[in-house]
């Protein structure tokens, strides 16, 4: 798949709430998730601590309320999408997310993501 059509079909899974399954599909096995520093997951090897750490997210959650991907911005093989979340977490209560995510594809996987965002 080109960096193009993995962005398309990664956005579609994620507006669906298939963020795992989006994972499973179009990580590598080797993928590296970057997070902002000072984040308690810090930054994630290998596509199975990713699930986990997406798992843990779905845990935390309570309710989700709304959820807003933009169309992905691809340049060459990196692509950007902005996400908006409204979710009230089981112990922190209702928080609004903005973040921007920022994808590497290589061979046709994700082998790398980024997300920045303000606490």
């Amino acid at each position: 798949m080109t960096t193009q059509e993995i962005a398309q079909k990664l956005v579609q899974h994620c507006r669906e709430g298939k963020n795992l399954d989006a994972v499973q599909d179009f990580y590598a096995d080797d993928v590296i998730s970057y997070e902002m520093p000072g984040n308690p997951l810090g930054d994630i090897k290998g596509k199975a601590g990713v699930l986990d750490k997406n798992q843990q997210w779905f845990d935390a959650v309570e309710e989700i309320h709304s959820v807003e991907i933009s169309e992905p911005q691809v340049i060459g093989n990196f692509f950007s999408v902005a996400m908006k979340y409204d979710v009230t977490y089981k112990k922190h209560g209702r928080v609004p997310m903005d973040e921007l995510a920022v994808y590497e594809v290589k061979d046709g996987k994700i082998v790398a993501d980024r997300f920045f965002y303000h606490e």
